[in-house]
């Protein structure tokens, strides 16, 4: 009988919850119920479309290729087809090798991840917030933020080419552990040596995951956990000492001057031993007797703080060190590894600029200084340089014309998205304030590009599309563009700007941690699960066909009349069609007759 997913890995997360080994693993595999869920979750991703090493890509999905999936597996005789190479730039100009599997492997891959996730996820450490559900770079920093303060020293960790060089033997020992299923893991082992096509020849692949395959984000998750769990279990004890700083008796010394010349009504003295009490620590900064250690890791990036010495920070990179090499086989990127003073310099994490603030002259209410020893997270000066680029020319901003083929309110929505998305990312900077002069090339260039696109000045477009809205911070400046359609459909409008730029430490950035709800299936898979064609009625060998996008059905239409699958894709707004072999054969050779459903 065949099962629920979510009745699956309900009982999976169970297990793990627990700490109890999984066995039978591979019988999961046989479950259609995962695949389709899936194929819910892959299929409205861009690379879904992309081919690998075979032309088969998402487009011809169907529940027999889902079947023959399993039947293979039943009789083990799947085997993983090698990934193509490409290379995508990297920011310091060297490239990065990505792996593109086939169709069939992502879906498979998507389903042992699935599996692993259940398992593994509730056995993780609360340090790691890489490529795990809830989580993200926001909740690194917001733990960084929390238990950063009064740090003394940052050390910055960075694993060299950490999922080129994860060592099969080391992570199949792991899975063997708790995933008591031979075969499981004997196809798991076949995924890593399956090799990558390079210019059309095969590689032999003798570590590392495939970096752009669906798994390889929870594998190196599995192997990195361990790291997580040597610095919870084995530093941090071993850094920790003390309840509390002991006072600082120069700071005790000025206090009880002060105390006394209150007592003697001299408030002049009082002043002057308070504003020099207010010049120096109250704790001591170098008690022998307290330490403490911190820890988040992000993937592959990971930083700590100590309160101590810095030979100890030394020591303590240097045994982290040691235990990457001699347990994992990793090993630290010595140029990114670095240990830096939180106050006189800037560590690097997950793209802030992180430092400990120190100011005597701000005050709380109570008059106690306020914002010593807490952490601040900075927007670096070269990204705002960086995201500048995009948008400028010799110094200058500049159109981009190859958008000028869409309308007016694809191109302000484009610029809005990538500009709220740059703001929403850097929300928790207290220099925020600084991506004022990212909005004003952005905004030049956007005005630019319309009047590029209509043929007419920059004054002009201001004039047409500058509008005022009322926001939560009061009324904003913006460009509208603002799209009539026909009653009762209410009017499409977008515009730029009004996205406030004053810091608030306390804002939300995706608060919501209500869990994903993968219960109820995707529309795509019920119209799957239907088995009919939507052009034909015809309930025999059903496919999904695939298109990347639906601006190329518009694209299409402007030229040539639009056949019935054309026109049922765009009223839909959806990029699937269910449709029968010979009808999605015929569309792909050009020889839709454009037949309507019949009665």
């Amino acid at each position: 009988m065949l099962r629920n997913a979510e009745t699956i890995l309900a009982i999976i997360r169970k297990r793990g919850q627990y700490g109890l080994p999984v066995q039978d693993a591979y019988r999961l595999l046989y479950q259609r119920d995962l695949y389709l869920r899936a194929y819910g979750k892959l299929y409205r991703n861009n690379g879904a479309m992309t081919k690998g090493a075979t032309p088969e890509t998402v487009d011809g999905m169907s529940l027999e290729k889902i079947d023959m999936i399993i039947n293979l597996l039943r009789n083990e005789q799947y085997r993983w087809t090698p990934v193509r190479r490409a290379y995508i730039p990297k920011k310091n100009a060297k490239l990065r090798p990505l792996g593109l599997p086939v169709w069939s492997d992502k879906l498979l891959q998507e389903v042992i991840r699935s599996i692993l996730e259940a398992y593994y996820e509730p056995q993780f450490s609360d340090k790691s917030h890489g490529f795990r559900p809830e989580r993200g770079c926001h909740t690194a920093l917001r733990e960084v933020v929390k238990k950063g303060r009064g740090s003394k020293w940052f050390i910055e960790g960075d694993l060299s080419a950490c999922f080129d060089k994860i060592d099969h033997t080391v992570l199949i020992n792991i899975l063997q552990e708790k995933i008591h299923d031979n075969r499981f893991i004997r196809l798991l082992s076949g995924l890593l040596k399956a090799g990558y096509l390079e210019d059309w020849k095969f590689n032999n692949t003798f570590s590392g995951v495939p970096q752009g395959g669906v798994v390889s984000p929870i594998l190196s998750n599995i192997v990195l956990d361990r790291l997580d769990k040597y610095v919870e279990q084995q530093l941090i004890p071993a850094n920790t000492k003390g309840s509390q700083r002991k006072t600082n008796p120069p700071y005790v010394r000025l206090t009880m001057q002060a105390t006394e010349a209150r007592r003697k009504n001299d408030w002049e003295r009082v002043h002057r031993l308070m504003q020099k009490a207010q010049t120096m620590p109250s704790r001591d900064p170098n008690d022998p007797n307290f330490r403490r250690l911190w820890y988040v890791r992000y993937a592959d990036d990971f930083l700590l703080g100590f309160i101590g010495p810095k030979n100890e920070a030394v020591e303590i990179k240097q045994q982290i060190a040691d235990f990457l090499c001699k347990d994992l086989k990793l090993e630290l990127n010595a140029e990114k590894t670095l240990i830096t003073h939180t106050r006189d310099q800037k560590a690097k994490f997950l793209g802030y600029e992180i430092h400990v603030l120190h100011e005597d002259s701000k005050h709380d209410h109570r008059g106690q200084r306020c914002i010593n020893g807490s952490i601040g997270l900075r927007i670096p000066k070269n990204v705002i340089r960086e995201k500048c680029t995009k948008y400028m020319r010799h110094g200058k901003s500049q159109s981009l014309p190859q958008r000028t083929i869409d309308g007016a309110y694809s191109i302000v929505s484009q610029y809005q998205a990538e500009y709220r998305g740059i703001v929403q990312y850097y929300r928790m900077a207290y220099n925020l304030h600084m991506l004022s002069t990212i909005k004003h090339i952005m905004e030049e260039s956007l005005v630019k590009t319309l009047a590029h696109k209509y043929r007419t000045t920059c004054s002009k477009i201001y004039k047409r599309y500058g509008k005022k809205i009322e926001t939560d911070e009061g009324e904003r400046k913006v460009l509208l563009v603002k799209v009539e359609r026909p009653a009762p459909k209410k009017p499409l409008i977008t515009y730029f700007g009004g996205i406030s730029l004053k810091w608030n430490k306390w804002v939300g950035i995706n608060d919501n941690h209500t869990k994903p709800i993968w219960s109820q299936r995707s529309e795509v898979v019920q119209r799957l699960l239907a088995q009919e064609c939507e052009l034909c009625g015809a309930c025999d060998k059903i496919e999904v066909h695939h298109i990347r996008k639906l601006a190329d059905l518009k694209q299409q239409g402007r030229t040539t009349v639009r056949s019935e699958w054309q026109k049922r894709m765009s009223a839909r707004q959806r990029k699937t069609l269910i449709i029968c072999q010979k009808c999605h054969n015929n569309i792909h050779y050009g020889k839709y007759d454009g037949k309507k459903l019949s009665a």
